[in-house]
């Protein structure tokens, strides 16, 4: 059965999507679109947390978004892989879910995984369209599909937008989703080791981006996106 969705929004790990879009996501579903989340891994190999932890995070998230529905492909941590393997488990659930558009990680990151995915989603929507590329759902075939739009989200490297998304009324929801990865950012009661993510200047700097991205737009808050291919409008009094 399908569960069409109009934006498909994958992360490597279970918090990439809150960090890099979910002011953008938080937007959507308060203007009445439907949005799906797909974590390609549990983040098992976190230094902070356990698969439990992480998964009772992405559920409160979720909530905090309202996003109706949030899957995990359960892919191995650290070791995600463009292959065919996981390509037809990624094609599946477009062809599932059937997204206008589809948000993924950074083409180009600190994370090994991050890049990983990006070529992984990117190549299995257009593999998504061929249709000698046999899919099953639940004992039937898959009718091909390809999503209109990919837009990839930015993550730990300053990567120049090609667009810029005005979040200011949903900064704050962007704020508490991440904070409910309570495991993984900053918490002066931890006593786990700290990481990189888990500093206090790492949980400011995610106001400060969203703030410089705002003040280039003159808004308060956005959130910036790089396109697969390039944009088009129809009239110039598209753009803002």
């Amino acid at each position: 059965m399908n569960i069409e969705t109009d934006i498909l929004a994958f992360g490597a790990h279970p918090d990439d999507v809150e960090l890099g879009c979910g002011g953008t996501i938080a937007k959507h579903t308060a203007l009445g679109d439907s949005v799906t989340i797909i974590d390609l891994t549990q983040g098992e190999l976190g230094t902070r947390g356990t698969t439990e932890v992480r998964e009772n995070e992405s559920k409160k998230a979720q909530k905090i978004l309202s996003v109706k529905n949030r899957f995990n492909l359960k892919f191995a941590d650290g070791w995600i892989e463009n292959n065919r393997e996981s390509q037809l488990s990624v094609i599946a659930h477009i062809r599932r879910l059937r997204p206008k558009i589809v948000l993924c990680t950074a083409p180009n990151d600190r994370h090994p995984d991050h890049i990983a995915a990006s070529k992984l989603v990117v190549d299995s929507c257009f593999k998504s369209g061929l249709d000698k590329i046999p899919t099953l759902w639940d004992g039937e075939k898959q009718r091909p599909f390809r999503p209109d739009n990919i837009y990839h989200y930015i993550q730990f490297y300053e990567i120049t937008p090609d667009f810029n998304v005005d979040i200011s009324d949903h900064f704050l929801t962007k704020m508490k989703a991440i904070e409910a990865h309570s495991s993984q950012f900053y918490d002066p009661n931890s006593k786990e080791p700290e990481t990189i993510i888990s500093s206090k200047k790492f949980y400011h700097s995610i106001s400060a981006r969203s703030s410089e991205w705002g003040r280039a737009i003159g808004v308060n808050y956005a959130e910036g996106f790089v396109a697969e291919r390039r944009i088009g409008v129809s009239r110039i009094t598209d753009l803002c």
